[in-house]
């Protein structure tokens, strides 16, 4: 099993700046996809960025210039810059560590680990 833990989250006014750590642990794997996924009143869970155990990084349009995504020394961290905040920006975020692998007939499978979630709230 894995364990997922955010923390970082907080209120903020609109244009200020919050950073957001993940961390996993236990069952670890050497080459995931970490990403961070939030979810505002209402609405659905959507991917606001991801990286790779390479370091490639993908952003959803409405992250991209504001937010940077990043891993730690150790590859079961991550970490979400996120500067320029909007009110629409007010969600749940949550960390999700995700392990790829293939089964013993080639078929292509995932195990998703989700963090609790903490909550961003831009608002002056």
């Amino acid at each position: 099993q894995v364990q997922v833990v955010e923390s970082g989250g907080g209120q903020v006014q609109p244009g200020g700046s919050l950073k957001l750590s993940c961390a996993a642990s236990g069952n670890i794997f050497s080459i995931t996809t970490m990403g961070w996924y939030r979810q505002g009143p209402g609405k659905e869970r959507d991917l606001v960025a991801g990286i790779t155990s390479a370091g490639i990084t993908n952003y959803a349009d409405s992250a991209k210039g504001r937010f940077s995504i990043s891993r730690g020394n150790a590859t079961n961290t991550v970490y979400l810059q996120m500067s320029s905040l909007k009110p629409e920006d007010t969600a749940v975020y949550y960390c999700n560590y995700a392990h790829d692998y293939r089964d013993y007939q080639g078929r292509s499978l995932r195990d998703d680990y989700w963090g609790q979630g903490t909550q961003v709230t831009v608002s002056s």
